[in-house]
């Protein structure tokens, strides 16, 4: 099965082609261009290193979120046009899950990407046996209390929002955080994660792709936070007026 997996939900973007369990090839990018810019420039030198044309891919897989709103599109946009054609199965990754998924070892797991606002898209992961232990959602950093003080030590903090979770949780007892450069992400992981998902019948067609935002956007906060107070203006004034 060859495979090329996508990752745009941070600032680097990263691809990786791998065939069954053997890793071809592996690039990240995180020069301060735009994915927009760098991605398909990537894919293209990946496959060429590969000997590899997109008739020959079996899997495309891309993380879906949570990340970057704009990163997450821009990857989903590029496997959905590379896939169409062919009609190519399609792996949406989850963000956490291919960070939990490039660690192994003992202990746990928690992966936390930076949401802004004292918030982190966090989930956690046994290292042993990657099973789940918390889903991905956004959490304020203080909300992961009750599971950094009890769960399976000791604990690694990986992804952008690492540094957050530290800063707060630092003095639990085994409690660790990765080295800054081995906190990112890995295409390689995304490409393991969406084999398995593959073999467990998880992969979908293209245009079922869709990110997976787990919040609303900026934009979409501030007309609701609008709205609201229009509707609480507009309520005071009629009691006035009654």
């Amino acid at each position: 099965m060859n495979i090329l997996a996508i990752d745009t939900a941070g600032k680097t973007a990263a691809v990786a082609v791998m065939r069954d369990d053997t890793l071809l090839y592996e690039m990240a990018s995180n020069t301060g261009l735009t994915h927009s810019e760098t991605l398909l420039p990537m894919v293209d030198t990946a496959l060429k290193a590969c000997g590899l044309t997109p008739a020959q891919l079996d899997l495309y897989a891309v993380t879906n979120g949570p990340g970057s709103f704009t990163g997450l599109r821009i990857g989903l946009a590029a496997v959905k046009g590379l896939a169409f054609p062919r009609e190519t199965l399609c792996a949406p990754v989850s963000t956490l899950e291919a960070l939990a998924a490039a660690h192994t070892g003992e202990g746990t797991v928690l992966c936390a990407l930076d949401a802004r606002r004292a918030q982190v898209y966090s989930a956690a992961f046994d290292l042993a046996t990657h099973s789940r232990l918390l889903e991905d959602d956004a959490r304020a950093v203080a909300d992961l209390a009750d599971f950094v003080e009890n769960c399976k030590k000791p604990l690694f903090f990986v992804g952008d929002g690492a540094s957050l979770c530290y800063n707060k949780y630092g003095s639990v007892p085994g409690v660790l955080q990765a080295p800054a450069a081995l906190r990112g992400g890995r295409a390689a992981a995304v490409a393991l994660v969406a084999k398995q998902m593959a073999e467990a019948g998880k992969a979908v067609l293209p245009e079922a792709l869709l990110p997976d935002y787990h919040r609303l956007s900026q934009a979409e906060r501030e007309r609701a936070e609008r709205l609201a107070a229009e509707a609480a203006a507009n309520a005071a004034q009629n009691k006035e007026q009654a």
